[in-house]
């Protein structure tokens, strides 16, 4: 907003009015005292004395004649800076320092698993912890999931004990799955949806360092593990839910799936869908979720 005019005179304006004022003074008294100071004739003198007849003068005509005033002073004006305002400093930002948090030292990778175990421990039951693998946990987590990128399962390297209960098939006109078999995946559903989003991210975030350096010694850039991990991922989110049981072939001790399209997913694909239609749901869900997050 501008700033209205004030309706004082400022002290320039005072100090020439008043310099005005006083040359005003000086010429009057001037002119006043002019008239005053004219000769008055003595009459008695003038009877008493005889003057002598001259030659008439011709009279001077005096009333247009004035004495010259005296030049007035050149008043030079003077203009005072009107006084600037102060400037106000700009606030000074205070930059508090961000006092990071010393980063955890994290044990040597071959030293690595009861720390991965005590960080799991702080998220899952002790029934969950006990589907665990503690030995070479990273490793083992690494190889595991690079195959699984790929379409394989390295059975030799699953970071989680295989379940108890064998596979189950019902044999009649045709073999399908049994049910009950779907249910042997459950608890490992279970410890997976007992952590948040936030504290996978968080765990994977953590062993991050010991996770590429692992991927390193089978033959990778380290980094390039966020990808592989992505991929591992994708390849099970990209496996079809089956919506009614699939009819099975026994080949003398296995079994494969009746209809190509089934057969043909990649070794990954079909052991996911051992896990039965409502365990697929639940992994893909939380998969899903926390791929999204491994993104950002």
């Amino acid at each position: 907003m501008s700033e209205q005019p004030s309706s004082k005179p400022s002290q320039t304006q005072l100090l020439f009015a008043a310099v005005v004022v006083m040359a005003l003074i000086v010429v009057a008294v001037f002119v006043l005292s002019s008239k005053s100071e004219q000769p008055v004739e003595n009459e008695k003198f003038k009877q008493d004395v005889v003057v002598p007849q001259t030659d008439p003068v011709k009279p001077v005509n005096t009333a247009q004649t004035q004495p010259e005033p005296e030049p007035q002073p050149e008043v030079v004006e003077t203009y005072e800076p009107e006084p600037q305002p102060e400037p106000i400093p700009e606030p000074v930002e205070e930059r508090i320092a961000e006092v990071k948090p010393a980063e955890p030292q994290l044990p040597s990778l071959d030293e690595s698993d009861n720390e991965v175990k005590q960080s799991l421990g702080e998220y899952l039951t002790e029934q969950s912890l006990g589907l665990l693998v503690t030995e070479d946990m990273v490793r083992r987590t690494v190889v595991f999931v690079d195959n699984l990128a790929q379409g394989k399962v390295a059975k030799k390297h699953i970071p989680l004990s295989a379940p108890v209960d064998s596979f189950m098939a019902l044999e009649s006109d045709i073999i399908i799955t049994d049910p009950n078999s779907f249910e042997r995946y459950t608890p490992y559903v279970d410890m997976l949806s007992q952590m948040s989003n936030a504290q996978i991210v968080r765990l994977y975030k953590k062993f991050q360092p010991l996770i590429f350096e692992a991927y390193e010694e089978i033959g990778y850039e380290g980094e390039d593990f966020n990808y592989t991990l992505n991929e591992a991922i994708s390849e099970l989110l990209e496996t079809q839910i089956p919506e009614t049981s699939l009819p099975l072939i026994k080949d003398s001790v296995t079994y494969s799936y009746a209809y190509p399209e089934w057969e043909k997913l990649s070794d990954a694909q079909k052991q996911f869908l051992r896990m039965g239609p409502a365990n697929m749901k639940r992994v893909k869900s939380k998969l899903a979720a926390v791929q999204k997050s491994l993104i950002k």
